[in-house]
Formats: structure tokens, C-alpha cells, sequence
């Protein structure tokens, strides 16, 4: 992958994740958080371990980001996208598909 490439995923992942490593640590600390999602086991739901990757990566510096997170990066894009596409109508304050986009680091309401 060139620099190129990684600038433009880096970027496109900051847009479609408009929360605040804090923002989101705290979001998935939540039970809200906890009962979306699909779960592999019964265990925890595929956004929601997402979520948690997500939080690293804001961590990260740009140049510590290896090939595995610009797929996740790339990941998240492709979710947040696909489910902003879905939104349902009326208010979605309180909804599955709101905390569902929440555990991938985007929240709809901002």
C-alpha cells in the first residue's frame, strides 16, 4: 500500500468516525452498547469489539498504523457507509441502528 493510499483511508476513516476516543471508550462501557450487534458465541457483538479497536487506533500515531489497521480502517468505512444508507425514519435517539453506528465510532446525532 502506497502513502498515498494510507493518507486517503486515514482521512475517509476520520470522517465516518466522528467520536472522540473517550467518547467512544465511555459509549462502550455502556449496556446500551453491549445488546447490539451480531454475536459470534454468545460473547461479545462484532461492533462492539470493533469499537474497542477503534479506540486503539485513535490512539495510535499515524506512523505506528500497520497494514492490519488500515483494514480495519477500511472496515469501519465500508459499515458506517453501508449503515447510513439504512437509517430508519423518525427519531433515532434511542434506537439499535444509532447504537449499533455507535459501537463503530460514528454517532448519527452529531
Amino acid at each position: 500500500m502506497t502513502g498515498e493510499e494510507e493518507r486517503a483511508i486515514a482521512a475517509e476513516f476520520g470522517k465516518a468516525v466522528n467520536m472522540t476516543a473517550g467518547e467512544l471508550k465511555r459509549w462502550l462501557d455502556t449496556d446500551e452498547s453491549k445488546a447490539v450487534g451480531q454475536k459470534d458465541g454468545g460473547g461479545e457483538s462484532t461492533g462492539h469489539e470493533s469499537g474497542r479497536k477503534i479506540v486503539e487506533l485513535l490512539h495510535k500515531k499515524e506512523s505506528a498504523l500497520t497494514e492490519q489497521d488500515y483494514a480495519h480502517m477500511r472496515k469501519v468505512i465500508g459499515y458506517v457507509h453501508r449503515h447510513l444508507a439504512q437509517r430508519p425514519s423518525g427519531d433515532v435517539r434511542e434506537t439499535r441502528w444509532r447504537y449499533s453506528l455507535m459501537n463503530w465510532g460514528h454517532d448519527p446525532l452529531k
